[in-house]
């Protein structure tokens, strides 16, 4: 019987107190004074964040307290839990989120509600809210970023003379639920305060709550850094493969150029088309260029080293057997024939030692390392080398051996004049000249590179190769690109990694 009859009058309590109750005014209305919001938030899990909508989700309960003297009442009885149907009779704050994209109450199993009543008027308004708002993102840092995503709250239509929120319990006003983490950010700090939002409708009061997170960056170090180091150093095994092999040079850079391009694109699906370029960009750039020059390092193997390296064509029908042309040479000899012309097949060749004559001198010069316009007997090939015979090349010019270098004297030379020009140096070009030479593609410097590699080669007896597969700028790239790459990460970690952004309310967009 008691409580049916304290039932009885709660019901009678809750009649009276709406009996002459105007639920369009505001508690203070005719006091001259605001109405105080105090509010709390308890969030119970927080994210995911988006980088792509530039967003973020949390659940949370909002609580929001005010008092409404006209709802005082006295009796035994401090507090009374009221049904959710008492909202739709009483004054209540119109809160909504200034920053909210999708937010939504819970109903399920009931709508996740709770209204509490006083006895000296005051009243809790609490609700399960599952909050998705707008958090604005820097990301030239990413994914070594730290970001601060906001949440604004405040009334819809009353003004700061109307209607004040503020934070209960300042120091406690914002909390977490123990063991409540994120999954791709540290929560660092958490700030929050009161001010106020000037809109066209006038100045309202507003409280404000920024979460300063930090990335992680465990993922995207396995994901993309790790792989594009990886990656970069492969594409330099290429330096110590031998340049003929063409096909597998090339292919093992394409093939490194287009994994990163891959790992780029796949890189980017989960971020907005901003305007910057963001810290994973660099890198992955970087990657890029490194596995380009690598490619662009082989062209310029093959450009400056294959064309004019010596390598002799081996076809037999370029070779002849010059035994039997020392018979014939022999036999002219003794029958009185003109000793100038031992070595000269016919005058048509003339144009060919041309270059070759000394005008002072009247000596046919062929330096060891400067053969101009005149072709050596030289070793033959293993292929042509099958016999006890000498070869050399068809409508090739021999040079006779006077110590070193060989010398073609005419019928007009003195002694001194050819001492004097065997001591000659040739003229020395100087490596820019070179270089300036090979891009401009001088024929004749190419002819005296190969001829020059040839006379090279020749010293080094009959069973030296003729193939060049060592390159200096080979030997230089196997130094020169880890030492910079390793140059460059060491900038980039202590750039980004370093780098550290400090949160103040100026800096974080609300």
């Amino acid at each position: 019987m008691s409580a049916d009859m304290l039932s009885r009058n709660i019901s009678i309590l809750l009649e009276n107190l709406l009996k002459h109750y105007e639920q369009s005014q505001l508690p203070t209305h005719g006091q001259g004074l605001p109405t105080v919001v105090r509010t709390n938030i308890l969030i119970r899990s927080m994210g995911p964040v988006s980088e792509l909508d530039m967003d973020y989700s949390m659940d949370c309960y909002f609580r929001q307290y005010w008092r409404d003297k006209r709802l005082s009442f006295k009796g035994p009885i401090k507090s009374l839990s009221l049904s959710i149907k008492m909202l739709d009779k009483i004054w209540r704050p119109d809160t909504y989120f200034y920053n909210g994209k999708h937010s939504h109450i819970h109903t399920i199993t009931v709508p996740n509600k709770l209204l509490r009543l006083d006895q000296d008027g005051g009243i809790l308004y609490s609700m399960r809210l599952t909050i998705k708002a707008t958090c604005p993102m820097e990301l030239k840092n990413f994914p070594m970023d730290r970001q601060s995503c906001p949440l604004v709250i405040g009334s819809y239509g009353y003004t700061n003379q109307q209607l004040v929120y503020e934070w209960k319990n300042q120091d406690d006003a914002v909390s977490f639920v123990p063991g409540m983490t994120l999954n791709q950010f540290d929560l660092i700090s958490m700030m929050h305060r009161n001010f106020t939002s000037t809109r066209r409708e006038g100045d309202f009061s507003v409280l404000h709550v920024a979460f300063n997170l930090k990335r992680h960056t465990g993922y995207f170090l396995i994901q993309v850094y790790v792989p594009c180091i990886l990656i970069v150093v492969l594409s330099w095994v290429s330096f110590w493969i031998h340049r003929e092999a063409t096909s597998d040079r090339v292919g093992l850079c394409v093939t490194a150029v287009l994994t990163l391009s891959t790992i780029s694109l796949d890189s980017r699906t989960d971020l907005p088309k901003v305007k910057y370029a963001t810290a994973l960009d660099w890198f992955l750039l970087m990657s890029f260029l490194y596995c380009i020059a690598t490619l662009l390092e082989f062209a310029g193997v093959h450009y400056f080293t294959k064309l004019g390296s010596g390598e002799i064509p081996r076809v037999d029908d370029e070779w002849e057997d010059i035994g039997a042309v020392s018979l014939s040479e022999a036999h002219a000899s003794d029958t009185g024939a003109d000793a100038s012309h031992v070595g000269v097949e016919s005058d048509d060749h003339q144009d060919d030692i041309s270059e070759g004559i000394n005008s002072d001198s009247d000596v046919c010069v062929c330096a060891e390392h400067d053969v101009v316009g005149l072709e050596c007997e030289l070793p033959l090939p293993a292929s042509l080398n099958g016999n006890a015979s000498t070869f050399r090349k068809r409508n090739a010019l021999i040079c006779p051996i006077y110590n070193d270098p060989y010398i073609f004297p005419k019928s007009t030379s003195h002694a001194s004049t050819m001492e004097r020009t065997t001591q000659t140096e040739p003229p020395v070009v100087s490596r820019k000249h070179q270089v300036w030479l090979c891009l401009k593609g001088d024929n004749k410097f190419r002819k005296q590179r190969e001829r020059d590699a040839a006379a090279e080669k020749s010293g080094q007896g009959r069973g030296a190769t003729y193939v060049n597969s060592v390159s200096l700028i080979d030997r230089v790239s196997r130094i020169a690109f880890p030492m910079s790459f390793a140059l460059f990460n060491l900038l980039y970690w202590l750039a980004y990694g370093m780098y550290k952004k400090e949160f103040s309310w100026s800096s974080i967009k609300a």
